[in-house]
């Protein structure tokens, strides 16, 4: 008699055939997830809860259950993250992992709409403009229609891109942004709406795409030809998403139709760390999940390996004033540690002057400089620090700088390169046109409306007379253009003839600070190494953006690592042994701006969480008691109105006063 074999699902193995021991290695709440069958799940993770480890460990489980890899797609915020994720995977199982497809959303867009551009219009080769491009463009425009010269003040050109950002990725009409964000430009409605079709329409005439078009155009290609996605959530077995409370509606939507056919959605987050509202993120994607897929397993994660007790109840204790919450409680088996302190101060010079004596204090104690954070609200509150600091020669770095291709020397060489990718690029064409000499901003719109008219020949002078003012330069730049346009020439070659061709436009236009900027050159040049073609290597600046440049580098040697100082927004995801929120006051955080704004009060409360949950070992809010505002002299301040109910026995208040007194962490001396 023929004997009977039972195959199990490929998420369903028999648990000797595993290599890796799950249970050993996870506590109970990581098991049931990495385990967990088949179906959409919802993992609400909080801080410092180890989501990260969780996601590799489902990744290894999938893999060594049998699901093939490049039929898991794992969806990040970061390159970084996904790439982290997978070598991590690999070493904890084999290579396999490796084959895992894992990227940014942006990132998976791209590469759908390099293969299907066409359908919707586009050229394959379509270049992606930064923020700042589209808001030249959108200048262009707004100068074009005559509406900068409206009896009423119009709004600037970043303002009315953010507009139409934020109309794409919260799928809002321009009416209902404005409403919401801009109620002070309501009666411009119509012409903002003109100008966003105007831009759009431009973007499609030049070959371009914005950030947002990435995602919203990989939507429209899913919802207007079923077999595409069809075809692609037929490769998804799995999809897991991180991080999935910063999504905005068009992503969510995308992970709706990339699972639409398996239905094996894994998305992990934490709704009391949604703080991203002001980049079009929506809180309520996390908390609409179930609703959207129908079946939906909730999971905790909730034992909290990165802060003392103590911490964790003024975190739980903080984020129950939220209205709308999945309801968690962060635990640890740390052992206990400091109450965190709450410290006022007279004014901004005591609080500033306790912050660097503490930090001094801790440094002594064997904490060093770098294992400690100074968090705050807005760039502008750390100031006044910033100054003591120099003073007392505490060396420290500032997170929230300027990208390296935000730098205007390298968006110059970027564009020459976008140019060559695609020679419809009206904004590329605009930037290197107007560093010619004798070439302002009328003569390169009349130039590039002519060189768009000439096709194949782009890079020819022929057929057109030019002013004596411009022809050399015009000259030199199209044979450069014209030479590194050879299919045959690699990129880092294309790279050298941009830079040589650059080099005397460099040292004329930034004459004050050119060595530095040769230095940002230097690094975007070896940067170029690891790229196979210039469409990956600008889809790779447009889509993961290098974070600093040598302008804001500071050229002298530290005899240590520098303390770190960073907006609360920039220090998600990172953790400290010791933090100080400094500013912690009402109309700061919250912000006066919040109140104004739906569920802005929430989204505050959830940005003072993520601050506190950054800490390990100590935590020290503080505020100034009473501030000086112009015009006004000094006048009396209150702490954050989140602070109000919270108890001594959670929150210990702390006073200063002038003492030489060195015993007592809570005298200042």
């Amino acid at each position: 008699m023929a004997r009977k074999f039972v195959l199990a699902p490929d998420n369903q193995v028999a648990r000797t055939s595993l290599t890796i021991n799950y249970q050993d290695e996870l506590n109970p709440q990581q098991y049931d997830v990495v385990t967990s069958g088949a179906g959409p799940s919802l993992v609400v993770a909080g801080a410092g809860t180890g989501k990260t480890r969780t996601l590799i460990f489902r990744v290894a489980y999938l893999v060594e259950t049998g699901v093939p890899p490049d039929h898991i797609l794992l969806l990040t915020f970061t390159r970084r993250s996904a790439a982290e994720m997978l070598n991590r995977a690999s070493q904890l199982l084999d290579g396999r992992c490796q084959r895992v497809r894992g990227g940014t959303f942006h990132a998976y867009a791209l590469s759908i709409l390099r293969r299907h551009a066409p359908s919707i219009g586009y050229p394959r080769n379509f270049t992606i403009l930064d923020s700042g491009d589209s808001a030249d463009v959108i200048d262009v425009l707004r100068t074009a229609s005559g509406f900068h010269k409206s009896d009423k003040r119009f709004p600037r050109k970043r303002t009315i891109y953010s507009i139409i950002s934020a109309c794409s990725n919260g799928e809002q009409d321009v009416a209902e942004v404005v409403a919401d964000k801009y109620p002070q430009f309501v009666d411009m409605i119509d012409k903002i709406g003109i100008l966003r079709e105007q831009y759009h329409q431009y973007k499609l005439t030049h070959g371009l795409m914005d950030y947002d078009d990435l995602l919203s155009k990989t939507v429209l290609l899913f919802e207007n030809n079923r077999a595409l996605r069809d075809s692609e959530s037929a490769r998804c077995r799995h999809v897991l998403v991180d991080e999935y409370q910063d999504t905005n509606r068009l992503q969510a939507r995308m992970v709706a139709h990339l699972a639409s056919v398996h239905r094996n959605v894994m998305a992990v987050g934490d709704d009391a760390q949604s703080i991203y509202g002001f980049r079009g993120a929506d809180t309520k994607n996390i908390f609409q999940y179930p609703e959207i897929f129908e079946g939906t397993t909730i999971y905790k994660l909730e034992h909290n390996y990165r802060s003392t007790q103590q911490i964790l109840n003024l975190a739980n204790t903080l984020i129950e004033q939220s209205t709308v919450r999945y309801d968690k409680k962060l635990f640890t088996e740390k052992p206990d540690g400091e109450l965190p302190a709450i410290v006022g101060a007279a004014d901004d010079q005591y609080e500033c002057r306790f912050v660097c004596q503490m930090i001094m204090r801790l440094r002594e104690e064997g904490i060093p400089l770098h294992r400690v954070a100074v968090l705050f609200r807005n760039s502008h509150n750390s100031f006044g620090l910033e100054i003591e600091l120099n003073r007392r020669n505490i060396p420290f770095i500032k997170f929230g700088g300027l990208k390296l291709n935000e730098a205007a020397h390298i968006k110059d060489v970027l564009s020459y390169l976008k140019i060559l990718e695609n020679p419809r690029d009206a904004v590329a064409w605009t930037r290197v046109l107007q560093l010619l000499p004798g070439i302002g901003p009328k003569t390169a719109a009349d130039l590039v409306e002519w060189i768009s008219s000439r096709g194949s020949e782009a890079f020819e002078l022929t057929g057109r007379s030019h002013s004596p003012r411009y022809i050399d330069g015009l000259k030199k730049l199209f044979n450069m253009l014209r030479a590194a346009s050879v299919t045959t020439i690699s990129l880092p070659r294309q790279i050298e003839m941009v830079l040589e061709y650059y080099d005397p436009i460099l040292k004329e236009k930034y004459y004050e600070d050119f060595p530095k900027r040769e230095q940002d050159l230097e690094q975007f040049a070896s940067l170029t190494d690891q790229f196979k073609d210039r469409e990956s290597m600008l889809s790779s600046m447009a889509l993961d953006p290098i974070e600093l440049t040598a302008l804001d580098a500071d050229g002298e040697e530290k005899d240590e690592q520098p303390l770190v100082l960073s907006t609360i927004h920039s220090a998600k995801g990172l953790e400290y042994h010791t933090v100080f929120v400094i500013q912690a006051l009402d109309g700061v955080v919250p912000s006066t701006y919040s109140l104004k704004e739906p569920g802005g009060l929430d989204e505050e409360l959830r940005l003072l969480y993520v601050a506190v949950t950054r800490a390990e070992e100590n935590l020290f809010i503080t505020y100034p008691m009473v501030q000086y505002r112009r015009f006004q002299g000094d006048y009396m301040v209150r702490p954050s109105r989140y602070l109000d109910e919270i108890s001594d026995a959670i929150l210990e208040p702390w006073t200063l006063v002038e003492t030489p007194t060195p015993s007592s962490q809570k005298l200042l001396s």
